[in-house]
C-alpha cells in the first residue's frame, strides 16, 4: 500500500470502531425484532425454544379486523392531531415573533405542557373529564347544560384523547416554528416591506416557505411520535369504549403483556415500522424535489441577472 492511499484510509480507520458500536446497537434490536415475529414465543419461553412459523404472524394480523381498526385509529388520530397542531403552533409562532415586554415568559409558560411526564397528563385529563368531579362537567352543571360522556363514548373519547395530545404537544411546534421564524434573513422581509407587502402577504409568500424544511421535518418528527403515543390514551381510555381509542402502540402493548404473544406484537411492530418508513421516505422526496425546485429558480435567477448585465 503507497503512502497516498494510506492516507486516504487513515480517516476511516478511527472512524471505523464508532460506526461498528453504531450498527450494532441500531441494527442488532430491530434484527432481533424481526426475527422474533417469525415466531410464535410467549414470555414463559426463551427465544431459542420458540417455535419458527415464518409468515403466520403477519397472515393472521393481516386478517384480523381488530388489528385493522387499530391501524386506521392510528392513522386517524395521527393525522387529525399533527394537522391541528402544526396550524395552531405555526400560527402562535407568527402571532409570538415580536418584541412586546413579557412575552419571553409567556414564551416559556407556553412551553410547559411539553415537559409533563404522558402519565401525569393522562391523569390530570382523566380527572378533568370525570363524569362527576371533572371540571369540564361540572362547568356545563353549572351553566345548566347536559354533562357530556368524555371518555365512556366513543366518539367523544377519541376526540378527548385527541385534544389532551394537541394540548401537550402544540408547544413542540411552536418552538421550532419560532425558531425558524426567527433564523430567517431579515434582508428579505425588509425588502417586502419596501415593496409595499402587507402583513398577510409576508406571511404567504415570504415567511412560510423559507420555513417550509423547518416545517417539514418537524411535521415527520411530530408524525413519527404521534405514531408511537402510549401513556396518555392507556391511563385517560384504555383504548376504550370498545376500541375506538385503541392504537396500535397499545394493541402492541396489550398483545405483548396481557395475550403473551411476543411473536405477533413483534409483527405489529414491524407493521408500525413499515408504515413510518414509507412516510419518511414520501417526505424525504418531497424535500428533495423541494429543493431541486427552488436550485432550479436560483439558478434561472442567476442566468437571467447574467444576461442582463452582459446586455448593459
Amino acid at each position: 500500500m503507497n503512502i497516498q492511499a494510506a492516507n486516504r484510509l487513515t480517516p476511516y480507520m478511527f472512524l471505523a470502531p464508532a460506526a461498528a458500536v453504531m450498527v450494532i446497537a441500531l441494527l442488532y434490536p430491530i434484527g432481533y425484532m424481526v426475527y422474533a415475529s417469525f415466531l410464535d414465543w410467549n414470555p414463559s419461553q426463551r427465544i431459542g425454544e420458540a417455535d419458527f412459523i415464518g409468515l403466520r404472524n403477519y397472515i393472521n394480523l393481516w386478517n384480523s379486523d381488530s388489528f385493522w381498526e387499530s391501524f386506521w385509529v392510528t392513522i386517524r388520530f395521527a393525522a387529525l392531531v399533527v394537522s391541528i397542531e402544526m396550524v395552531i403552533g405555526v400560527g402562535l409562532a407568527l402571532l409570538l415573533d415580536r418584541k412586546l415586554r413579557g412575552m419571553s415568559v409567556l414564551r416559556t409558560i407556553f412551553i410547559l405542557p411539553m415537559m409533563i411526564a404522558p402519565i401525569v397528563v393522562g391523569l390530570m385529563w382523566r380527572y378533568m373529564y370525570h363524569p362527576q368531579v371533572g371540571v369540564f362537567n361540572r362547568w356545563l352543571s353549572d351553566l345548566g347544560l347536559p354533562t357530556i360522556p368524555f371518555l365512556s363514548d366513543s366518539t367523544w373519547a377519541f376526540t378527548s384523547v385527541v385534544i389532551a395530545d394537541i394540548w401537550q404537544w402544540t408547544p413542540f411546534i411552536f418552538i421550532l416554528a419560532l425558531a425558524a421564524l426567527q433564523s430567517l434573513p431579515s434582508s428579505a422581509l425588509e425588502a417586502a416591506r419596501v415593496d409595499g407587502a402587507t402583513g398577510w402577504q409576508q406571511i404567504i409568500h415570504i415567511k412560510l416557505p423559507l420555513m417550509m424544511p423547518v416545517l417539514i421535518v418537524t411535521c415527520l418528527l411530530r408524525l413519527i411520535d404521534a405514531f408511537k403515543v402510549l401513556e396518555v390514551i392507556l391511563v385517560m381510555t384504555n383504548g376504550g369504549p370498545g376500541l375506538s381509542t385503541e392504537i396500535l402502540a397499545l394493541r402492541i402493548s396489550r398483545t405483548a403483556s396481557e395475550f403473551r404473544q411476543l411473536g405477533e406484537a413483534a409483527a405489529m411492530s414491524n407493521y408500525l415500522l413499515m408504515l413510518l418508513m414509507i412516510i419518511t421516505a414520501i417526505m424525504f422526496i418531497y424535500t428533495k424535489l423541494n429543493d431541486a425546485r427552488v436550485a432550479r429558480i436560483k439558478a434561472a435567477g442567476a442566468k437571467a441577472a447574467q444576461a442582463e448585465e452582459e446586455a448593459v
